[in-house]
């Protein structure tokens, strides 16, 4: 029987799928001492789509919630997650800014790292790994899963033998962002990864999108999986990860140990629970199983993406067909695994390809930089058809010009008027006027208001289904009236 060591997503891949990575510090403020207690081997909290979001759309700012969150818990190492080649973009950021995001991330108290490249450029994930290093954080070498034909044990096993191979890598994470993996796969994926491992510990993340991650976990850690990344029950499931409690439950019942402190997984389930509800965010999500997820493997915070786009233009009876479409055009650009930024590119061109009825005769930037090859070395071939009307659209010929640029730290600190390299991050990754919003908002607000009741959550639906200008709710101990603006 095996010693199973947790790493918390709740405050990262939980609220990233859940609630668009609009989780506010003072959203988990008051239970994150009691996540830092709960016993967790990591606790991942960050990455560069948060800065972006919390300053963007929550006004908050990013460094400061940082620095309060890190300092509540400080008996267990925090996580960021880091794209190899950018870090908010979904083009190419400057190796220059990303080792900076390193180090900035350092000195706030980050101790670990997953890094991951969806095109496993080994040379950028190993220069990042050292930078972290240099601060002595703990760094997880992703393996990015996807199923294809070309995605092979054999791919897998390379990969892991060149990330293992690196003395700055510490554990290898094999990471299933559709939640595709069955026992079928895994018995001969994970002794493949094990066998190049070099003794290093294996841990899994799976998003459990077709309800299967829980057993996956049980079958990959009978194969020598290790750590495996959960999250707290509102906040799991669905696109997310499994819950905490099913699987320390499970993992007992299995025979194997672990050293979390159940009795504090109530408490936070509570918290998190009463603060989605409050904010209007999902909670205690679950999954059914749809075989057509295993063709377009589309990560779950991608579906409610599709369905706004769609929505724009009348067409969300056309649904089924922008998923048939990302299939397609998935095996077009040679299977790119589906996180970022491949995913969002591979269904951005499908919702074009529908939208505008010509397939590729409008095609994103990001699109050609891939074709292209400025991303990395494609995992198969670009379809040839494919690849010249690609190269043939409107914007190519630009793109083709203006390759991604090395600027070194100096020339960055010129190019945004800072020395200030906190603030350097902020201007190289967010516009200005939203960086203006931020700081005329104030301070990081350190709890949430909990504005919630049977009567409100009433409120709230009424609101949604309405047009009326005047609502009014009551019940035995209380009126409430609501009048829209005119």
């Amino acid at each position: 029987m095996a010693r199973i060591e947790f790493l918390d997503e709740t405050m990262r891949d939980g609220q990233q799928s859940l609630w668009g990575l609009r989780m506010q510090a003072g959203m988990a403020l008051p239970v994150s001492p009691l996540i830092d207690r709960t016993g967790f081997r990591t606790i991942d909290l960050t990455g560069g789509g948060m800065l972006d979001v919390l300053t963007r759309y929550c006004h908050e700012n990013y460094w400061e919630g940082l620095d309060l969150l890190v300092a509540s818990m400080p008996h267990t190492p925090v996580r960021a997650g880091l794209r190899a080649n950018a870090n908010v973009t979904f083009g190419v950021t400057p190796d220059a800014l990303m080792d900076l995001w390193v180090r900035r991330l350092c000195a706030h108290g980050v101790r670990s790292f997953w890094i991951y490249d969806v095109l496993f450029n080994i040379d950028k994930m190993t220069r990042l790994a050292k930078v972290a290093k240099e601060a002595k954080a703990e760094v997880a070498g992703a393996i990015m899963f996807a199923l294809s034909p070309v995605h092979t044990d054999e791919y897998y096993a390379d990969k892991a033998d060149q990330l293992s191979a690196s003395p700055d890598i510490d554990t290898l994470l094999l990471y299933d962002t559709a939640g595709v993996l069955e026992k079928e796969r895994l018995s001969t994926l994970v002794p493949a990864i094990v066998a190049n491992a070099r003794g290093k510990k294996i841990e899994m993340h799976a998003n459990n999108l077709l309800g299967l991650s829980a057993k996956a976990y049980l079958d990959a850690i009978d194969l020598g999986v290790s750590i495996i990344h959960t999250a707290s029950r509102p906040m799991a499931n669905g696109p997310s990860v499994p819950s905490t409690e099913i699987m320390a439950r499970n993992v007992e019942l299995k025979g194997h140990s672990h050293g979390l402190d159940t009795s504090l997984f109530k408490p936070v389930a509570d918290h998190f629970e009463a603060v989605g509800k409050a904010a209007g965010f999902l909670v205690n999500q679950f999954a059914e199983y749809d075989v057509f997820s295993i063709e377009h493997q589309i990560p779950g915070g991608m579906m409610g993406t599709f369905k706004a786009q769609l929505a724009q233009h009348n067409m969300m009876d056309r649904l089924g067909d922008v998923l048939d479409e990302v299939a397609r055009v998935r095996r077009e650009l040679g299977y790119p695994g589906m996180a970022t930024p491949f995913s969002q590119l591979v269904g951005i061109q499908a919702v074009l390809n529908i939208v505008t009825g010509k397939r590729y005769g409008t095609v994103p930037d990001e699109v050609v930089q891939y074709a292209a090859g400025f991303y990395g070395k494609t995992v198969a071939p670009v379809d040839e058809n494919v690849l010249d009307r690609i190269m043939a659209s409107p914007r190519a010929k630009d793109v083709l010009a203006n390759p991604p640029q090395q600027p070194t730290l100096e020339d960055l600190k010129k190019q945004y008027a800072t020395d200030d390299e906190d603030e350097l991050i902020l201007r190289a990754t967010v516009p200005a006027a939203d960086i203006a919003k931020m700081r005329a908002a104030g301070p990081v607000k350190t709890t949430y208001p909990l504005l919630s009741s049977p009567e409100l959550e009433q409120v709230r639906k009424l609101m949604k289904l309405t047009r009326s200008p005047v609502i009014e709710v009551k019940s035995a101990g209380m009126t409430v009236s609501l009048r829209r603006n005119a």
